[in-house]
């Protein structure tokens, strides 16, 4: 088994990664079992640029809000803004504070500097505007999509005025009450205001699919496809104040398999532009159903991963990565009966495993499952492995200087 282990172990570039897959991909999924480590970041980081340099990929998505990521993409695309503001403003979760996504977006501007659009490389936040404690108010979405098709479409096939939306959206701060994500009665989203806004937005959605030749010739398909992220949004963040008002034991599956469809739904339209390397947590990218426990009860929903794996075939590529210890956060050598403490054997600081050969080597043997001491950190659950296309694994992280986020 040792030997068919190591046999199964390469170097992590992008070269060798692609020579095990069995296509190109479009969506190249980069997993991470928790988030912030310097080390998996740089390793992103590399894997990126080989990527764009050697297999021609334009477009970097991230788990992080879809609009704020259009600050990150007009930047990298036109250095609009300073980099201080869009790594401030451009990332959800503060992820614009760790030194490695600072490095990826000066690198991506620089990349661009001086080429043409057609070979510009892209920036793409692919997560709702959602954060643990709630949900973002679904005005500025609902409002944008609004504007653009006022601006293009004949006013008469719009379904509502401004000043409607307006007045059924209310104050933003009753949207975004933090109190809401414990209480489903402080929730607005079955409220009669939040039912209509619905039905107002799968109105618009539909107008801006119906107006497509339209709209692409008159504006631009830059511009469209930027409509269709709105209009996505849109219908995505009133779903999930729906959700978030459900008084039923389904609730949190219900929310949770809303964020993993709207993240799924924006990495479709992502693949449609072009080859993308995504880097989010394991559990958002996998191909297998997601389970965790909410007090005594089971949650299970399907993730982003296994929804556009679904759609796309061999065209999704899903890389686990696992670490062996991040000592600064309590987790030490792994046992060596789990996955991890078999490839913590191996020499490498870093390699790629072919996760295919890395299950016929464990045919005849059930590791264990590694259990972590810190609840931002995911071990790889062992009846994954066969469902995987490869696993990056860096066997110690070194402490970093950014704040931890464990959603």
């Amino acid at each position: 088994m040792t030997a068919g282990i190591t046999d199964a172990a390469h170097v992590v570039d992008a070269r060798t990664v692609m020579a095990l897959l069995a296509a190109t991909p479009r969506l190249l999924a980069l997993g991470e079992p928790t988030h912030g480590e310097g080390d998996l970041l740089e390793l992103r980081n590399d894997l990126f640029q080989q990527l764009v340099e050697q297999e021609g990929y334009r477009t970097f998505a991230i788990e992080s809000d879809c609009v704020l990521g259009l600050v990150v993409d007009d930047y990298v695309t036109s250095g609009n803004g300073i980099l201080d503001e869009v790594m401030e403003r451009g990332f959800s979760h503060q992820w614009g504070a760790f030194a490695a996504n600072r490095e990826l977006v000066r690198w991506m501007r620089a990349y661009n500097d001086g080429r043409p659009a057609s070979q510009h490389l892209r920036f793409a936040g692919f997560d709702g505007p959602l954060e643990i404690t709630g949900a973002a108010s679904p005005r500025q979405a609902l409002t944008a999509l609004h504007s653009y098709l006022t601006t293009w479409v004949d006013p008469d096939l719009l379904p509502c005025t401004e000043q409607t939306l307006d007045q059924l959206l209310g104050g933003d701060d009753r949207w975004t009450n933090p109190a809401a994500m414990m209480d489903p009665s402080r929730s607005v989203g079955q409220t009669p205001d939040a039912t209509q806004l619905r039905l107002l937005a799968d109105e618009l959605v539909a107008l801006l699919d119906a107006q497509t030749p339209r709209l692409i010739t008159a504006s631009s398909r830059e511009y469209w496809h930027r409509a269709r992220l709105y209009g996505r949004t849109a219908i995505g963040l009133l779903r999930y104040h729906f959700g978030m008002a459900d008084t039923s034991s389904s609730r949190m599956a219900r929310l949770l398999g809303v964020r993993d469809s709207m993240m799924a739904a924006n990495l479709l339209a992502i693949a449609e532009r072009g080859p993308a390397l995504v880097n989010a947590h394991n559990g958002h990218l996998q191909r297998d159903m997601s389970t965790m426990r909410m007090g005594d009860l089971p949650v299970k929903w399907w993730s982003a991963g296994a929804i556009v794996s679904a759609h796309l075939g061999e065209a999704y590529a899903f890389l686990a990565t696992a670490l062996g210890t991040i000592r600064h956060q309590g987790v030490d050598v792994p046992a060596p009966d789990t996955i991890e403490g078999l490839l913590y054997a191996l020499p490498q600081e870093r390699c790629f495993v072919d996760a295919r050969r890395l299950a016929t080597a464990l045919a005849n043997v059930t590791p264990a499952a590694r259990v972590s001491p810190w609840f931002g950190y995911s071990p790889l659950d062992p009846a994954n492995v066969a469902s995987t296309d490869g696993i990056v694994f860096v066997k110690d992280a070194r402490r970093s200087q950014a704040p931890q986020h464990a959603g």
